[in-house]
């Protein structure tokens, strides 16, 4: 039976963490075993007292102090067992009924890699945005992904990003912050590796609902795909 290892980066999320939890554990992935891990960032709210209560359920790791999502993110790998690796935010913007979608298209394509496009669903277009800087700049920096990579994506900074284990493994990654989405898939498209996408949902949240992503992050992003393109 194939494993899928979810990986959850989380800092300050006490108000959804429970839900997106449950949420995963409804989705019924047929044949598939799924690992959960969770990767807290040294929280300050409530949510280290949540992940006390759930006891040894989850793999659930606890940073000493507060590096960012991309040394989470790299944590999680470090203990993650499963065959593919999937990365799943701690809040509500993705609908973890996607990740069928994203497992069958493995199972038709052969794929090492595959994303979940926001902008490949029919009511992207249509559907409130966390605001025009967000959405534009994740526009530029697919755009310029597949300017200086030879790639054909749709969405680079997506959340939904699934990779072969072995492969993810071997990238040698050096990310701290939100730079991991330019940094993997520099790295992979380096490798020739193939990309595939397929369409998923979005419910976007606001910095008001607090989203932590800002503008330094869109230009450090910038930076770490011409840096790895030279």
């Amino acid at each position: 039976m194939p494993k899928l290892s979810i990986i959850i980066p989380v800092y300050n999320e006490e108000r959804t963490l429970l839900e997106i939890i449950s949420k995963i554990e409804r989705v019924n992935l047929v044949d598939w075993e799924k690992e959960i891990i969770i990767v807290d960032d040294f929280s300050t709210d409530g949510t280290r007292r949540l992940l006390n209560s759930l006891g040894d359920k989850y793999k659930i790791i606890y940073h000493e102090k507060n590096y960012g999502k991309g040394q989470a993110l790299r944590s999680g790998f470090e203990k993650a067992t499963g065959d593919w690796i999937i990365i799943q935010d701690a809040d509500l913007e993705y609908d973890p009924e996607d990740y069928k979608k994203m497992i069958k298209k493995t199972q038709e394509s052969q794929a090492l890699v595959v994303y979940g496009s926001r902008r490949l669903h029919h009511n992207y277009f249509n559907e409130r945005h966390s605001g025009h800087v967000f959405a534009l700049g994740g526009i530029f920096l697919t755009w310029l992904t597949n300017l200086l990579y030879k790639t054909a994506i749709t969405d680079e900074p997506t959340c939904y990003k699934m990779f072969r284990t072995d492969l993810l493994k071997s990238l040698d990654l050096q990310c701290q912050h939100f730079e991991f989405c330019p940094e993997v898939t520099a790295k992979i498209a380096k490798k020739g590796v193939k990309i595939y996408e397929v369409p998923i949902n979005y419910y976007p949240r606001s910095k008001d609902e607090g989203k932590k992503i800002n503008w330094k992050d869109g230009v450090e992003a910038i930076w770490v795909l011409f840096k790895n393109w030279f």
